[in-house]
């Protein structure tokens, strides 16, 4: 299939331009509708929302998951089931996890959407309302009297 061997222009937000094969910008359903409604125009296509640092990112992954036959359809329940090179590639500050978030919901790229997510979920898992906000910086703007108040509805502490 020719459209496998073709190479796609894609621009970051600031400008920076990736060659990127036809297979692996597929991997985007917003890249890949795009692509199916009005062919390949040999412009490049821009990405306003995602920067350079994380089209890299994005394009690392999507690389990587080439070949996986099932990719669209990721298990969305598991939070356990990461796989050791997707474990290694969230070993990321928060910042680039919260916009490889972004950039995969708005590349509709549903396996990496799943994976950050997954990954900000076992983040949180066991941990206390206070160890969550001391995780992700998180002001607590509750009153000591709001707090005890939802202390005594839960019968958790806060």
């Amino acid at each position: 299939m020719s459209s496998q061997s073709s190479q796609i222009l894609l621009t970051s937000s600031e400008g920076t331009e990736f060659l990127v094969d036809r297979d692996i910008a597929d991997k985007s359903m917003l890249l890949k509708c795009m692509l199916e409604d009005i062919g390949e125009i040999g412009q490049a296509i821009p990405l306003p929302n995602v920067s350079g640092p994380i089209l890299t990112k994005v394009i690392e992954y999507c690389t990587h998951h080439r070949n996986d036959p099932n990719f669209q359809s990721a298990n969305d329940d598991a939070t356990a089931d990461i796989g050791e090179w997707d474990l290694e590639y969230c070993k990321v500050d928060q910042g680039t996890l919260y916009e490889l978030i972004l950039a995969a919901n708005y590349l509709d790229i549903k396996p990496l959407l799943d994976l950050t997510c997954k990954t900000v979920a076992n983040m949180i898992k066991a941990k206390s309302p206070e160890e969550i906000r001391k995780t992700f910086n998180i002001t607590n703007d509750f009153t000591p009297d709001e707090e005890d108040q939802v202390r005594r509805e839960n019968g958790k502490s806060m």
